[in-house]
C-alpha cells in the first residue's frame, strides 16, 4: 500500500510537471507537438479558445446548448485537420472558419432558432441589465447581414480590436470598421423605440 501511495504521489508529480511545461508551450510548438501525435498537447490550444469558441457561436445560433455543442464539434473537427494546418500561421482564424462554417450549417438545417436564456449572457446595450433590451438586441444581431453579424459578434462578445478581427475573417481594417458601423446603425434603428432615442 505504501508502496502504491509513492508511485500514485511521483506519478502526480510528473503529470504536475509535465502540466507547467505544457503551460510554457507557444501556440505554434503546441500545435507542432499534436502533428507529431501528441494528442495531451492539444489541450493547452483548446484551454486557451474553448471560452472564445463558445461565445462566438452562441452569437450565431443563440442557444446555449447548440453553441457548446458546436464549439466541441469544431476543436474536433480541427483536431482531425490539424495536419493541414500551417503552423507557422496564427491557429484562430484558420479554426473560426471552421467554427463558423459548423454554425451556418447548423443554423441551415435547424427548421427553427430556439430563443437562448438571455439574462445568462451578458450582451446589453449601453450596460443595461433589462432582459426585454436584451431581446431586442438579439433580434437585431440575428436580423443583420452576415458580414455585419460576424463582426458584431467579434467586437462584442470577445472585445477583438479591429486588427484581430480583420486577421480573423480575413478583411482589410477598413471593411471591418465599415461593416461596424453600417451594423451599428442599424442596431440602433431597432433600439430605437425602446430607448427613446432620436433616430434623425
Amino acid at each position: 500500500m505504501a508502496r502504491e501511495t509513492v508511485f500514485t504521489g511521483t506519478r502526480s508529480i510528473r503529470e504536475g510537471v509535465r502540466m507547467a511545461q505544457a503551460s510554457a508551450l507557444s501556440e505554434n510548438e503546441a500545435i507542432d507537438l499534436v502533428k507529431k501525435g501528441d494528442k495531451e498537447a492539444y489541450q493547452i490550444v483548446v484551454k486557451r479558445y474553448m471560452k472564445t469558441a463558445y461565445f462566438i457561436a452562441l452569437g450565431f445560433v443563440h442557444n446555449g446548448q447548440d453553441a457548446l455543442d458546436l464549439s466541441q464539434d469544431a476543436f474536433i473537427k480541427a483536431f482531425r485537420k490539424i495536419k493541414r494546418f500551417d503552423s507557422r500561421r496564427p491557429f484562430f482564424p484558420w479554426f473560426y472558419k471552421l467554427l463558423k462554417n459548423l454554425c451556418l450549417d447548423h443554423i441551415k438545417k435547424s427548421s427553427r432558432m430556439q430563443e437562448i436564456p438571455i439574462e445568462n449572457v451578458q450582451v446589453a446595450a449601453e450596460g443595461r441589465g433589462d432582459p426585454e433590451l436584451r431581446e431586442i438586441l438579439w433580434k437585431g444581431i440575428e436580423r443583420l447581414p452576415m458580414d455585419q453579424k460576424e463582426v458584431i459578434i467579434l467586437r462584442y462578445f470577445r472585445q477583438m480590436s479591429y486588427r484581430e478581427i480583420a486577421e480573423t475573417i480575413d478583411k482589410p481594417i477598413g471593411t471591418v470598421m465599415s461593416s461596424l458601423y453600417y451594423a451599428k446603425k442599424k442596431l440602433r434603428v431597432s433600439l430605437t423605440p425602446f430607448l427613446g432615442l432620436d433616430n434623425a
